[in-house]
């Protein structure tokens, strides 16, 4: 995983604070647009996802694209991204679906499984690794 310039981490004990990492994730990061998700299975990938998106105004459900690549979703600036590319099985399936198309509109893009396409993340990509806390259960968030 690359790192950012400004890099900050915050532990999550309760799933409830979540919505003060995604404000935090936010601020710091106002003029990116694309985020890439590390964590291992069950995380927490997709929930963060969800309280970005919902800090980002989004009223529809928000849910892991698993099977179909990526969702969209709606709020009043327009239209935000929401990959997983865990069972992406060759690159060509992000040719297929336009990455590029999404990665650079502009628009809102959340990745989940990053790693299986960091080679083609735009370069200001904004890197987030969910590593969970084994004793405890908390997150601790690195962006």
């Amino acid at each position: 995983m690359k790192s950012d310039k400004q890099h900050r981490t915050m532990v999550c004990i309760d799933p409830a604070a979540l919505d003060e990492v995604a404000e935090a994730i936010l601020k710091a990061h106002p003029d990116q647009r694309v985020f890439a998700m590390y964590g291992e299975m069950g995380a927490g990938k997709t929930t963060l996802i969800k309280k970005l998106c919902q800090n980002l105004g989004v009223k529809d459900t928000v849910s892991s694209p698993t099977f179909a690549l990526v969702n969209v979703y709606n709020n009043q600036s327009g239209e935000i991204y929401h990959y997983d590319v865990y069972r992406m099985k060759t690159i060509e399936e992000l040719f297929d679906i336009g990455y590029e198309d999404y990665f650079f509109s502009g628009n809102f893009c959340f990745i989940e499984w990053a790693e299986k396409i960091e080679p083609f993340l735009p370069e200001e990509t904004v890197y987030i690794s969910i590593d969970v806390n084994a004793e405890d259960g908390s997150r601790l968030i690195s962006f």
